[in-house]
């Protein structure tokens, strides 16, 4: 068997996913998913909401990552939100509850229409998987939730516009693009005419500058926002905006200013790169309230 788990006892562990038997290991926890939107379009942010009911008695040995697949209708994986919880799994004790919301936005995935959302939990570089309590689909992966994929075209499209060099993907994921500002970039959208959430997803290498970057994000000529670059780790701001900050005009503009840039090819030996780079970005989104 493939599987192992540290359990507080003994456990007669049959997984399901060996030879199709029956898994017959005790539950460690009960786990569930919640969106704050059934609906979500292509390239949009959603909230989503794990929690755990850690099993009595019950005890976790080590440190887990959570499994997350998106399926569409015909189960197939069309992307992961696989993480590390905020609260390790070592930690937890019998009868707990652990919950938290990460924001997760949609790839731009070739598919519209009824999905699912499974989870698990496993030993990081081992087919080692939990048993949880839940609606099992095979090898300790459980249905949680239920959404439905909606068109991208149901979004307000940013246009990207001076200062921002070209998109850039990772090579080891096609799927992970991004756009590097210069010290100012400027953005263009419709305006929604209601209240909106700006969504600023990004990172920067905070370890080319003996103090943080100040980056500070204007709507037409207001200060929405003002935030320190201090970690290497992609972060995601979520500023509030009334109807009133976006004016009358049906177009509007926003500026994202950074105090400070570094060229890669003067700050890093043997780099050719000789571009101006503030942050990264991997998403900026207005999501009409």
């Amino acid at each position: 068997m493939r599987s192992r788990l540290l359990l507080v006892a003994a456990l007669a562990v049959t997984l399901g996913a060996c030879g199709g038997k029956t898994d017959t290991a005790s539950p460690m926890a009960t786990a569930s998913v919640s969106l704050n939107h059934t609906r979500i379009s292509l390239g949009s942010p959603v909230e989503v909401t794990y929690k755990f009911q850690v099993a009595s008695p019950a005890q976790f040995g080590k440190d887990y990552r959570v499994l997350v697949h998106f399926l569409d209708a015909d189960e197939e994986l069309m992307w992961t939100d696989d993480h590390t919880p905020p609260v390790p799994t070592s930690t937890w004790k019998a009868g707990q509850t652990v919950e938290y919301t990460r924001t997760v936005f949609v790839p731009l995935y070739p598919y519209v229409g009824e999905a699912s959302v499974t989870i698990g939990m496993y030993a990081p570089g081992t087919n080692e998987r939990v048993p949880l309590s839940g609606e099992s689909i095979g090898q300790r992966e459980y249905r949680a939730a239920r959404v439905r994929i909606q068109p991208q075209t149901d979004n307000i499209f940013l246009a990207f516009l001076e200062g921002w060099h070209g998109p850039e993907t990772a090579a080891d994921n096609q799927a992970v693009e991004w756009q590097w500002t210069r010290k100012d970039a400027s953005l263009r959208f419709r305006n929604p005419k209601r209240n909106g959430v700006f969504y600023l997803h990004y990172d920067g290498q905070p370890s080319m500058f003996a103090t943080p970057q100040t980056v500070t994000i204007f709507l037409r000529d207001e200060a929405i926002d003002t935030f320190q670059v201090t970690v290497p780790d992609e972060g995601i701001r979520k500023v509030a905006l009334k109807a009133a900050q976006f004016g009358p005009e049906d177009v509007v503009l926003m500026r994202i200013a950074v105090d400070k840039t570094f060229v890669p090819a003067l700050a890093k030996p043997g780099s050719r790169d000789s571009r101006e780079l503030g942050i990264r970005v991997f998403h900026a989104f207005v999501e009409p309230q």
